[in-house]
């Protein structure tokens, strides 16, 4: 990994050690050290790095709901806002826990998508209204609920369209 300002510029092995890490990021240094063909130091050094420099923000477990008895819904809401308080209104989002992702989009105009989740409709409903609704600068909502999911994936490394991995490549 090499620093170049405010970026760092990963190698071919630095793209290849966070491919195994989204795939199992329990994997010892050595596993992954002989899946690459390295030293598990080599490994060690690599990660750490990464981490220091908040490449690798978090490690974390993928829990599914339904598994566990928890029944949800996930939305994503669209809020329509005055330009001047976008900011504002995507950072107090990004607050609430039922707030799984927010970001600002430009279209025809300034909006927040937000992907919620809720126990039920009328949880949803009660949310949008009680906590989104009355942001000052929310000039209207647009729901839309999801029915049914296809793929909910993070990001992969596999697919960064500035690194020298290739889609489909495998280590």
């Amino acid at each position: 990994m090499k620093i170049k300002g405010r970026s760092a510029a990963l190698d071919d092995l630095d793209w290849r050690i966070l491919e195994l890490l989204q795939e199992n990021a329990k994997q010892t240094y050595t596993k992954i050290g002989h899946l690459l063909g390295v030293a598990h130091s080599t490994v060690y050094d690599r990660i750490k790095r990464m981490e220091e420099y908040g490449i690798i923000k978090k490690y974390g477990a993928v829990i599914d709901l339904e598994k566990v008895g928890i029944k949800s819904i996930t939305a994503f809401v669209t809020v329509y806002t005055d330009p001047k308080e976008s900011g504002n209104i995507a950072e107090k989002l990004a607050e609430f826990n039922e707030v799984l992702e927010a970001f600002t989009s430009f279209s025809e105009e300034l909006v927040i998508i937000a992907k919620v989740v809720a126990g039920d409709q009328g949880q949803l409903h009660s949310f949008i209204a009680q906590s989104i609704a009355p942001l000052p600068g929310v000039l209207r909502i647009r729901t839309s609920i999801v029915t049914r999911k296809y793929k909910e994936e993070p990001f992969r490394t596999g697919l960064n369209y500035n690194s020298p991995r290739k889609r489909g490549r495998r280590v």
